[in-house]
């Protein structure tokens, strides 16, 4: 994993990686890599679900990661996604392994 690309938190109890795009929501190769990445780390670890926090802001953040996250080759690796119901700056991408 790239040190210069935010880290993923990991919620040991049950099995959850985070990932705060606040940092370089910016940067459009970092932001891919930063979720391929935590991709890759889900299903090297088993991991049952990766949260993802583009933020509120205007949106478009969001709908960066929901484009990647919809891309053919992306979506094979994962069950669904879910949008959060009460913070619309936050999505969960569930796996099933």
């Amino acid at each position: 994993m790239n040190r210069d690309l935010p880290r993923p938190s990991v919620y040991p109890g049950d099995m959850r990686l985070k990932l705060d795009l606040h940092d370089i929501f910016n940067k459009g190769t970092d932001i891919d890599r930063a979720l391929s990445d935590i991709l890759d780390e889900a299903e090297r670890t088993k991991t049952k679900t990766v949260e993802i926090i583009p933020g509120k802001g205007s949106g478009q953040l969001k709908k960066r990661v929901l484009r990647f996250l919809d891309r053919k080759d992306v979506k094979a690796r994962y069950h669904r996604v879910e949008k959060d119901s009460k913070n619309h700056g936050r999505l969960f991408v569930h796996f099933k392994h």
